[in-house]
């Protein structure tokens, strides 16, 4: 089994800018991580494989709803510590922390936001601690970046709903117990609905051959005719506005998490460079060595600083749609880079599952395109600063 020997850089001591209770709810979760996750993840991803064991253990530290208050069985925490949580949880793996990001943000948030009080008793607090899992069907085979294009629609049939439609690329669809679809009604207003598996024809076929997101579940939504009882609508979400609030929350997860992932891979290369001898002497000793990881710290510590005051703003309830994406295309395109450049220092040993990098490497590249692709967060930046939208 792998040693997990992490050490959390902090070359500006933001560490200072945190309350202990961050600190605790980090520190809680950093441990898990390393008892827990390191010591079995790389076989998981070899064998393409959800440890399924640890979902308990997810819901334990407080991962599933970070944020949902406690009388719906949440740990009740702010935004700084969910933060926290998928920052370290990505930098054992993205595709734990992808399970916990669906988990809380795209299934826990929209019931907690616009669901009825009967829905959030019945399900949030099973969510929390994991007995019951969940999944987010927005993404369709023909429906990516323009997600108001969805074709998946529900008609009213007096006592319940009728849904058709298919939802592609859903993190959790293989063990899902519930999904939070979001489809058109007949006048063509998007609405979300529950849906539970066990309801006549619905299918979550899994997704097979994937070289990234090994470890995460990922799934197709099918649903022919599938009777949805009316009590199952999300009585307040009405319109694309609906799951692009969720998507906010799962985006600000990324951006913590894809940090996690960066720090991993550039604590794994410092050490190896300090490690590791060529021509008479660590190969850290060479300039374009120092070069690479001097250019690690610095844009690790300017995502942290991003990140702690995106968490600040949401705290507040001032963190807007476009600084949230800015931060996810930011975080993730950093990530990628670095382990990138962490890689080209392992050299040969980089590729292998010796080591973190490869298997960060490949999850990144989901990453930098799930919840909003690279090249459309930039566009949302665009359209923020100019108030023209390119993508219509």
């Amino acid at each position: 089994m792998a040693q997990d020997l992490f050490k959390h850089p902090d070359y500006y001591q933001v560490d200072d800018l945190l309350t202990e209770e961050h600190k605790l709810v980090r520190d809680a979760a950093r441990e898990w991580v390393k008892r827990e996750v390191t010591p079995i993840i790389e076989d998981y991803a070899q064998k393409a494989e959800f440890p399924k064991h640890l979902i308990k253990g997810l819901g334990e530290i407080g991962a599933f709803g970070p944020f949902i208050p406690e009388e719906y069985g949440g740990p009740g925490l702010d935004y700084m510590s969910y933060g926290l949580i998928m920052q370290e949880l990505e930098r054992g793996d993205s595709g734990i922390r992808s399970t916990a990001s669906v988990q809380s943000s795209l299934v826990m948030f929209p019931i907690w936001k616009f669901g009825s009080e009967a829905q959030k008793k019945k399900y949030l607090p099973k969510l929390a601690t994991g007995e019951l899992m969940g999944c987010f069907g927005l993404t369709e085979p023909n429906h990516g970046s323009n997600p108001g294009g969805m074709e998946s629609k529900f008609i009213d049939k007096g006592d319940h709903y009728l849904l058709n439609g298919a939802k592609m690329w859903i993190s959790n669809a293989p063990f899902a117990d519930i999904a939070i679809v979001w489809a058109k009604n007949e006048a063509g207003r998007i609405k979300g609905l529950i849906v539970e598996r066990g309801m006549e024809g619905f299918s979550t076929p899994e997704t097979h051959n994937k070289w990234s997101l090994r470890t995460s579940a990922t799934g197709e939504l099918i649903f022919q005719d599938v009777k949805v009882p009316k009590e199952n609508l999300l009585p307040e979400a009405d319109g694309l506005r609906g799951p692009l609030t969720c998507l906010d929350s799962a985006r600000y997860g990324i951006a913590w998490g894809a940090l996690g992932a960066a720090m991993d891979a550039y604590d794994t290369a410092l050490r190896y460079a300090l490690e590791r001898t060529q021509f008479g002497k660590p190969i850290a000793s060479f300039q374009l060595q120092q070069k690479k990881l001097a250019e690690m710290i610095t844009e690790i510590t300017k995502a942290q600083l991003l990140v702690w005051r995106l968490g600040t703003l949401r705290n507040e309830g001032k963190a807007t749609a476009a600084q949230i994406s800015m931060a996810k295309r930011n975080n993730v395109d950093m990530a990628l880079k670095i382990v990138r450049e962490a890689r080209q220092i392992l050299g040969a040993m980089g590729i292998t599952g010796d080591y973190s990098i490869m298997r960060h490497m490949m999850n990144l590249e989901s990453v930098i395109t799930y919840e909003g692709t690279h090249d459309i967060h930039l566009l949302i930046t665009g359209y923020d600063i100019t108030g023209i939208p390119a993508f219509k």
